[in-house]
């Protein structure tokens, strides 16, 4: 692996990696530079209330494609009501339906690693935007099961590539010191456009049943509007500026975002070694895919990381509670409208707490909020199982119901639902962020549509109850993989997180000095 520049010091470390000047050792979880001449420490504090403004702004507009994503699986968890209705699907067509749009995506996610390196990270968001468009506007006049699936599949790809696009340019544009927190808005624009698809299932659901459902997907046109015209706004991601050899462009997206110039001078040395060049020249790699099929140990650490922190998020159920809230609702006992009523409250919990995170997750770190979020959704999904399956269908029954499904999309978005996307834009080197982000999003995506597609049929087999304890078990070991495997990344820059893998103990090496508090010190003056 190539070695990478640690805040354009001299001092060698690992790889040859420069780890500062006075070459100190510390613990891993702190910041890395501590000398006076390196400003980066206090990057996000002294830039002016103008810049931190701009770079709120590119996050914010970099994430609206999400809120596609959150619109139809909040939207679809009620509309299929009346599709099934309307065109007299089959249950095992609306399992289908419902999940076939995580299938497809994994399509658009692999294929948006390579767009996103050709054309550019915002220009893969515009083109995301349009597909979706085309698939929505298909579904929303679809006469048939037949034409509703080919407009699924095109929604399905528009959302794969906006998807593993908007975290990789958030996190390769933001301060360091704030890296997580903007990360954190995809999964928030999620949850907003799951509430937003609540919302309009109960605003329409009072139509005829052959038009309400086209409504409810038609409205879900209406955010890509606001994402072309973001297109226009934000900038290019200056890291893909680097590594299309328009270095000056870079220089000017960073002065954007940092006012010190002598400090943009020095991130813009360290992206050019971390993208492989030195002097102007672009030293000759492995192909990425190459790399990532046959993987050096620190990276296969990165994946095993990356790519299991994004399976865990899908496989603990978070999208059959989203999609079927309905049914799980019935099955507690909720009756007639009441039911959609129960979703929103659902949408609510999952969008409040999701801000409960980003105040968090650049304070508390990364791993904290993994462990309240794996442990309290473990406890939650527990006893929605045994609520489901001793308490029946009285009132206690239905209100205990209600607040577990609450208060596992509270915990899953206080911890694992932005924490998994933070980590995976954070943790692969330059030249592989895009494409290893895209395989994040791939097994994502594959657990989310398995996960939809087979919920109505595991929980006719094994009950409703049943299959919540199943999510329930899963989730006990996301909280041992959390323990084990996944490393602490607050507060440093993407080159200096690279350093962690780089250790032959990697990922493993984090989470030993933060539990065992041991202190890995190196010369001190």
């Amino acid at each position: 692996m190539a070695g990478v520049q640690e805040n354009g010091r001299t001092g060698m470390g690992l790889g040859g990696v420069s780890l500062g000047s006075k070459n100190k050792y510390r613990r891993m979880d702190s910041e890395f530079p501590e000398d006076g001449n390196d400003a980066s420490h206090h990057h996000y504090q002294d830039t002016s209330s103008s810049t931190r403004k701009y770079v709120i702004a590119c996050a914010v507009f970099a994430s609206l494609n999400h809120v596609l994503l959150g619109y139809d699986v909040g939207v679809m968890s009620g509309a299929i009501i009346f599709i099934q209705e309307d065109l007299k699907i089959t249950e095992v067509q609306e399992e289908v339906l419902v999940g076939i749009l995580s299938i497809v995506s994994l399509f658009g996610s692999l294929a948006g690693g390579r767009t996103s390196d050709i054309i550019g990270r915002k220009w893969t968001m515009g083109l995301a935007a349009v597909i979706f468009q085309l698939g929505a506007a298909i579904m929303t006049l679809a006469p048939s099961f037949r034409v509703l699936m080919i407009g699924r599949l095109l929604a399905g790809v528009g959302i794969g590539l906006g998807g593993m696009v908007a975290p990789v340019y958030i996190a390769e544009i933001s301060p360091t010191e704030a890296r997580g927190t903007l990360t954190s808005f995809p999964e928030i624009f999620i949850n907003f456009g799951i509430l937003l698809g609540y919302i309009s299932n109960y605003a329409f659901s009072g139509l005829p049943v052959h038009t309400n459902w086209r409504i409810m997907l038609a409205v879900g046109i209406l955010p890509s509007v606001f994402i072309g015209f973001a297109l226009f706004i934000i900038p290019e991601s200056p890291r893909w500026l680097v590594m299309q050899n328009r270095v000056e462009e870079a220089k000017s997206v960073l002065l954007k975002t940092n006012e010190n110039e002598g400090e943009v001078e020095e991130r813009l040395a360290e992206i050019q070694l971390a993208a492989g060049f030195t002097n102007g020249e672009k030293h000759e790699e492995k192909a990425v895919w190459r790399e990532l099929l046959r993987p050096s140990p620190s990276v296969r650490r990165m994946l095993v990381v990356g790519f299991g922190i994004q399976c865990f998020q899908q496989i603990t159920g978070i999208d059959a509670t989203v999609y079927y809230s309905p049914e799980i609702f019935k099955e507690a006992g909720v009756e007639g409208n009441n039911v959609l009523g129960a979703t929103v409250a659902v949408g609510v919990s999952k969008t409040a707490f999701i801000l409960v995170a980003i105040f968090l997750i650049d304070k508390l770190g990364r791993k904290p909020l993994l462990y309240l979020s794996t442990i309290g959704m473990t406890i939650c999904l527990f006893s929605l199982g045994l609520c489901l399956s001793l308490l029946g269908q009285g009132q206690v029954g239905i209100a205990s119901a209600i607040l577990l499904v609450c208060g596992n999309v509270a915990f899953f978005s206080v911890g694992i639902g932005p924490v998994c996307w933070v980590l995976t834009s954070e943790i692969f080197p330059l030249r592989l962020r895009a494409q290893a982000a895209a395989l994040g999003a791939v097994g994502n995506r594959v657990c989310s549509g398995l996960v939809a597609m087979s919920f109505l049929t595991v929980s006719r087999s094994i009950t409703v109850g049943g299959t919540f304890l199943v999510f329930s078990a899963i989730s006990a070991f996301s909280v041992v993989f959390v323990h084990t495997i996944v490393p602490e990344t607050k507060g440093k820059s993407l080159e200096q997180i690279e350093l962690l893998f780089q250790n032959e103990n990697g990922g493993m090496l984090a989470s030993e000095v933060e539990l065992g508090d041991v202190e890995h010190l190196v010369q001190k003056e």
